[in-house]
């Protein structure tokens, strides 16, 4: 079975952040958005439907190191709700989004600033540790959530770990527009092999976060289950991001033709640069959190030149739905100039698969909240319920009763400084 067959039964990422690049620095753009800081603020957002309409709310970082992926959701489901309401159709949307600043405890009180306010469904959180907090508490409201990059199993509940043991009960009204943590491993190791990307690998993970660990040890697995073989296997933890030169020299000594980095685009900015600096150029493969590299202040952008991750989104794809989705993002309503990332992608995508399951359901914006949770659930999980959108490669995505989201990864390479489709 190949890498992108068998993708249709497994899922990949999102996140519990350490990020580095300086957000955006858009929270507000969009007239009526909730204020910053402490994401206090309960106004909607532009292009709210008038009458009865679903109030849909909205909660990650648009300030601090990981704005750029809080913004990039924030905007990307502004599009979707703005074209959904100039439609005029029966479904319409208020928006509400909240800033945590990637903290789960600011995240967790966003979330009952939004139930005041009166949401019915939720569409966050970005990153994953306020999103495993924050699903805590919308699975004890039975809230309907769908999260567009927090991917880590412990937000949907009910994942074994590597013993068989599930540490966290499954939290039935939660579910990920975006690939789990854990295979992305699996993908990634397919991916290589499939295209014969490295002979000999080397894998520099953080073992003091659970994103990079989990993906490691999905990639170990599934490496060895492949044949692939694997020369080096370094560590390194958040206190400890800043010299890469044992890691580097370790990965050179064993010849190592590829290094595998499932790891956030902060420290791989400053692995691609001290390795240029000691000479050693392997092939470079990472995951979503490579995603944001070009983007990181002071780095020298020609050293990511050929770098490769797997991904649901790549803007400079051809296909018209994704030039009109970049095209409206680059406009001064929205972006003003950034390309969106595939977070932007994600949220769009959660946008509108709300709107189909709604549509599919006949769920009413009267109705509450819970019972809107118990229709949906049942419509997300049912067997003739799928997706098309932004991050599905053209293909139907489904969900499981798990809340995991099964559709196709793209492979990525930065090509003369953009993000590039690796199978074109």
């Amino acid at each position: 079975m190949s890498m992108l067959e068998n993708m249709q039964n497994v899922s990949i990422n999102r996140r519990s952040l350490v990020a580095g690049a300086a957000g955006l620095g858009l929270a507000g753009v969009l007239a009526g958005c909730s204020n910053e800081g402490d994401g206090s603020g309960a106004g909607s957002a532009s292009g709210s439907a008038s009458g009865s309409a679903f109030m849909i709310g909205g909660i990650g970082p648009t300030t601090g190191d990981a704005a750029i992926y809080g913004n990039g959701v924030r905007i990307g489901a502004q599009i979707a709700i703005d074209e959904i309401n100039a439609e005029g159709g029966d479904i319409q949307f208020d928006y509400n989004f909240q800033d945590d600043e990637n903290d789960a405890e600011r995240s967790v009180n966003a979330y009952n600033n939004l139930k005041d306010w009166g949401m019915q469904i939720l569409m966050g959180t970005v990153t994953t540790a306020p999103c495993v907090a924050v699903s805590a508490e919308t699975n004890a409201d039975n809230m309907f959530q769908i999260t567009p990059s927090g991917s880590s199993t412990d937000v949907i509940g009910g994942q074994p770990d590597a013993d068989g043991n599930i540490a966290t009960p499954r939290k039935e009204n939660v579910f990920q527009m975006c690939f789990t943590d854990p295979n992305q491993g699996a993908a990634s190791a397919q991916y290589i092999s499939e295209q014969g990307l490295g002979t000999k690998i080397a894998i520099i993970y953080n073992n003091s976060d659970t994103y990079s660990t989990g993906i490691y040890q999905s990639f170990m697995s599934e490496a060895s289950e492949l044949g692939l073989e694997v020369v080096s296997e370094q560590a390194f933890t958040n206190d400890s991001a800043t010299d890469f030169s044992v890691q580097l020299n370790a990965a050179r000594d064993a010849e190592a033709d590829l290094v595998f980095l499932p790891i956030y685009y902060t420290p791989i900015s400053l692995i691609l640069t001290q390795a240029s600096q000691m000479g050693y150029a392997p092939k470079w493969f990472g995951v979503d959190g490579m995603d944001g590299l070009l983007t990181v202040k002071g780095f020298d952008t020609s050293l990511a030149e050929g770098a490769m991750l797997l991904t649901p989104f790549v803007a400079t794809a051809e296909d018209e739905a994704t030039k009109s989705f970049v095209e409206k993002y680059q406009s001064a309503d929205y972006g003003d100039g950034e390309t969106p990332n595939q977070f932007a992608a994600d949220a769009y995508d959660c946008i509108y698969a709300l709107r189909a399951a709604i549509e599919q359901s006949g769920v009413t914006a009267d109705m509450d909240y819970s019972d809107i949770c118990d229709t949906l659930v049942e419509t997300f999980t049912s067997e003739d319920f799928s997706f098309t959108g932004l991050t599905t490669a053209g293909e139907t995505a489904t969900w499981s009763d798990t809340g995991e989201i099964s559709k196709q990864p793209m492979g990525m390479v930065i090509q003369d400084g953009v993000y590039m489709p690796l199978d074109a």
